[in-house]
């Protein structure tokens, strides 16, 4: 307690200060007869000040207008009012010096964060005076005017003003301790407190966090220990409880109540639970020094704060906790609503998915492989050109249906034509010239002859051999898989030259792309249904020839050819290049195993490849 106040504690035996001035000061409301009184005071106990000026919030037109002035009746110092003028503007404390070894100090009075005046001396600056003590002195009696100022709020109607900036204060800390702290603070200085104190529950007690102006209250155990058996003791009743009682208020047990009043020499306490929904959360205690206790202004005003603070400072007291705590919360509110009286929706809820794991553990399906497919000939005909030549007429192209030995394409052969008459020439030639020399018996010249005529009939035989090879024919029934010449007539072709791709209608095979990841479940026999995309209505069934070894990509992923025959199914339906899906039976397993194997795959091999 500094110097002023104690001098305003025992001034009651000092000429100077009237009981009248000392009333004003302990309880008055009147914010012009309080400060007056307050410059006096101030200027006695205070050595070096010729003129004392306070200036408030004004109601008026003006801002902040002066409401008092020391001594009384004089003109404030230019110095003075710089120095008011300076401090209003930069809501800090301010020294201006004068012409006449004259100092100014002005003090704002910040309340809630908000300029509400300010006080400011004129002081004598010479070297007798310490305008330190002086700094110090003002700054210290600076609280009976701000205490003033709370007490008007609370008298008058500004209560919801008040329970709002105890909400703003709540709001603007992060931290549960500092919001606490900072609410239990201003709480304190707007209900004219000594003391705020704000516990939580925890495990069915009551645990104080807060205390004002301490941010520690470690030391105080004695203090603390009766402070949280008070604030049991309310909550224990669900009832605000005040110390002495309000006059017609319901009997209540006030034992903890009255042990802490003994213990602090006799002061008035009101108790009020913090509650959340109808749930206790904490509870929140005041105490003042005088033994008349709280009024019902003042208990009406902890009641509005402590329903507008107590959820905000319940949620940053969640919000503040360890990761840990607020996980096993969950779990626990989980578990109450899931085994309390409502939540019907919630228990439904669990009830379906303990359902359906049980379902996936429990029930089986059969396991597939899918893989897409192309349907193509079991065998293909490639049908080439047999000579060098020219094309002259094309009578297929892919997609045609051809009969064996019909008309595909024809070339040029008039000069196997033209060859095969010279030799037709010769040989007649030669045949005449060899019955001549049988007649005339001379049997060398027959036989040289005979070897002539021999070797125009192999030539003749091997042309028109040619000549019907000019005309390609089909080799077989079948589908014309590849090969458009109509628009090639009269193109030269080569000998081996590719014209068409020939498949048969009644043989046919499945290829199957299957990714690598299934491919090790595929065994040769294995069967399943296979749906082509041109006959969604049709299901065959195929089954596993052939698994080969090689694998090429296929978007984005790396695919291996795995070739099936078709077992069951309307065969002439089907056309080579037909796509589909196949689904290869495997084994029967667990739903939950089937569901998820891609992505228990997907989880190993990423773990592997991250593990050092």
């Amino acid at each position: 307690m500094n110097e002023f106040t104690k001098a305003i504690g025992s001034a009651s035996d000092d000429p100077f200060l009237s009981a009248e001035t000392l009333e004003k000061l302990r309880s008055g409301t009147d914010m012009a007869q309080v400060a007056a009184a307050w410059l006096q005071a101030f200027a006695k106990q205070t050595s070096g000040i010729q003129q004392g000026l306070v200036v408030m919030a004004g109601t008026g037109k003006a801002k902040f207008e002066p409401v008092a002035m020391w001594p009384d009746g004089a003109s404030p110092a230019p110095e003075l009012m710089r120095a008011v003028d300076g401090c209003l503007k930069g809501q800090r404390m301010l020294v201006e010096t004068g012409k006449n070894d004259n100092a100014a100090i002005a003090v704002p009075l910040l309340i809630g964060g908000q300029l509400r005046g300010v006080l400011a001396v004129l002081s004598d600056n010479s070297a007798d005076t310490d305008l330190r003590r002086v700094v110090a002195q003002l700054q210290w009696a600076s609280g009976w005017i701000e205490a003033v100022v709370r007490r008007q709020r609370i008298s008058g109607s500004d209560n919801l003003v008040t329970v709002i900036e105890l909400l703003a204060t709540s709001l603007h800390h992060t931290r549960f301790s500092e919001a606490a702290t900072a609410v239990a603070t201003e709480l304190a200085g707007a209900l004219n407190c000594e003391l705020v104190a704000i516990g939580m529950m925890r495990g069915g007690h009551i645990r104080m966090r807060a205390l004002s102006n301490s941010a520690t209250f470690g030391k105080r155990a004695t203090l603390v220990r009766l402070i949280e058996a008070t604030l049991d003791e309310a909550v224990d009743q669900q009832a605000v409880i005040a110390h002495p009682p309000l006059e017609g208020s319901p009997a209540r047990v006030r034992r903890a109540h009255t042990a802490l009043a003994d213990h602090e020499g006799g002061t008035g306490l009101c108790t009020v639970p913090l509650t959340e929904q109808g749930k206790t959360i904490g509870a929140m205690l005041l105490q003042r020094k005088s033994t008349d206790g709280f009024d019902a202004g003042g208990v009406q005003l902890a009641e509005q704060a402590a329903v507008l603070i107590g959820p905000v400072l319940d949620i940053k007291r969640r919000e503040d906790r360890w990761l840990s705590a607020k996980i096993w919360d969950s779990i626990t509110n989980f578990f109450k609503a899931l085994f309390g009286a409502r939540h019907a929706l919630l228990k439904l809820g669990v009830i379906a998915l303990i359902a359906f794991v049980a379902f996936c553990f429990y029930a089986t399906g059969n396991y597939r492989v899918t893989a897409t497919t192309v349907v193509q000939g079991k065998i293909q005909r490639v049908v080439t050109a047999p000579i060098a030549g020219y094309l002259v007429q094309s009578e297929a192209r892919a997609g045609d249906l051809v009969q064996k030995g019909a008309v595909m394409a024809r070339l040029e052969d008039r000069d196997i034509r033209l060859e095969r008459l010279k030799w037709l020439g010769d040989r007649t030639k030669q045949q005449q010239e060899y019955s001549q020399a049988l007649a005339q018996r001379e049997r060398t010249q027959a036989r040289i002859l005979s070897s002539q005529i021999e070797q125009s009939d192999a030539q003749i035989s091997l042309l028109d051999q040619q000549l019907e090879r000019m005309t390609i024919r089909a080799p077989f029934t079948g589908l014309v898989v590849s090969g458009d010449l109509s628009q090639a007539l009269g193109a030269p072709l080569e000998r081996g030259d590719v014209l068409f791709q020939v498949a048969p209608l009644d043989e046919y095979r499945v290829t199957l792309r299957v990714d690598e990841r299934d491919i090790r479940d595929l065994t040769v026999g294995a069967s399943g249904p296979l749906v082509l995309s041109a006959l969604p209505d049709t299901l065959y069934r195929v089954a596993v020839q052939r698994i080969t070894p090689i694998s090429s990509p296929l978007n984005g992923a790396n695919m291996f050819d795995v070739e099936a025959s078709i077992e069951d199914g309307p065969i002439k339906a089907l056309r080579p290049g037909m796509e589909g899906v196949a689904k290869i039976e495997v084994d029967e397993r667990r739903l939950v195993e089937i569901w998820t194997r891609r992505l228990v795959l997907w989880v190993r091999m990423t773990f592997w490849s991250w593990r050092a």
